[in-house]
């Protein structure tokens, strides 16, 4: 826990420097060994400690549930969600990152009602291969009208690739974004 609490505080000057809101937290992998309700109580004693130096700053841990490996602790929206209900502090909220939520659980609008008072940043990317939005299966039309409708005015991150390259991997990129957007 100390090598942790030592990068939150480390973080908070990078933080200051750059007028950064938010630093992403991933608690890491899953031990075989371990229950996992200590595990969890673990990660929430960690957080809470963690918010108390992130608080007096305004800046808000945005824990990240992964589909990179099954060895992550953190994978599943309602996990996270659960997590953050523990640690009660304004300084630990979910980045719901739609393109691992898709491949780890999906039922997207779903989860994202269940857990909405904890989601102060999405992050898009379609499902497979992690390009700009209408390249998979995820229907980010009414994902993306569900977030309007609820009147979500927090940032939604970009992160994935182009389906294509150059000038026009950037007009379809644009041209993605209007097709799924057109609630504004």
């Amino acid at each position: 826990m100390d090598i942790f609490l030592e990068g939150c505080r480390k973080s908070v000057e990078v933080a200051k420097r750059c007028n950064a809101k938010w630093v992403t937290v991933v608690p890491g992998d899953f031990e075989k060994n371990l229950p996992l309700s200590i595990q969890t109580a673990n990660v929430i004693e960690a957080l809470r400690r963690g918010a108390e130096i992130f608080e007096p700053h305004g800046i808000v841990m945005v824990l990240e549930p992964l589909s990179d490996t099954p060895d992550l602790f953190l994978r599943y929206s309602t996990q996270t969600y659960e997590i953050c209900k523990a640690v009660d502090s304004p300084s630990c909220k979910i980045l719901y990152d739609a393109y691992h939520m898709q491949k780890n659980e999906g039922n997207l609008i779903k989860n994202l009602e269940l857990c909405w008072d904890e989601i102060p940043y999405i992050q898009v990317g379609d499902n497979p291969g992690r390009k700009e939005p209408t390249t998979g299966e995820v229907n980010y039309k009414n994902v993306f009208k569900f977030l309007y409708e609820k009147g979500y005015k927090g940032v939604v991150g970009m992160e994935h690739g182009m389906s294509k390259s150059g000038k026009e991997g950037e007009e379809r990129l644009v041209q993605a974004y209007r097709e799924v957007d057109s609630f504004v």
